[in-house]
């Protein structure tokens, strides 16, 4: 009778740092960097990939962690919400956000700046329908979305250096 795991033992790096984890077999990556890393920044929204609030870096590009197996992500590079700010000074996207009153509720915030990381790293140019594209997989109920278009579009338009 085959062996049955109760845990699966998984390398990746998150945020730039080595890390391993202990998941069970089924467990999200959702479930191994909130619960097992406790980086509470993703936030579980809808569990399906609709609303984008679990939204990371994977290996440089936006995926719903809800959705993602953590066992595929061995080897992987994640970034995370709580990646982005550094020496204790927020990421210019994050400053943009706050700026602009692109945040109410904060709960699809970071899926939004992690979607508009992706965004301008591949676009530092975009235009507003760019913009809206790179973020239809991510919803909010609070600010109508304006104000997030105008934080994006603002960086674009400042130029601002990513990394």
């Amino acid at each position: 009778m085959p062996q049955v795991l109760d845990t699966l033992d998984l390398a990746f790096e998150v945020n730039g740092d080595a890390v391993s984890v202990k998941v069970p077999p089924g467990a999200t990556l959702l479930d191994a960097l909130r619960d097992a890393l406790e980086l509470t920044g993703t936030k579980l929204g809808c569990g399906e990939g609709e609303c984008g609030a679990c939204s990371v870096l994977l290996d440089g590009r936006v995926v719903n962690s809800c959705l993602v197996l953590a066992a595929e992500c061995a080897g992987a590079k994640i970034v995370t919400i709580e990646g982005l700010a550094a020496n204790g000074k927020l990421h210019a996207i994050q400053q943009a956000f706050v700026d602009q009153g692109a945040i109410q509720c904060g709960f699809c915030t970071p899926g939004m700046i992690m979607a508009t990381h992706a965004l301008l790293a591949d676009n530092p140019t975009p235009s507003e329908a760019d913009a809206k594209r790179a973020l239809e997989g991510n919803l909010c109920r609070c600010t109508g979305y304006r104000k997030i278009l105008d934080a994006v579009l603002s960086l674009a338009n400042g130029g601002v250096a990513h990394d």
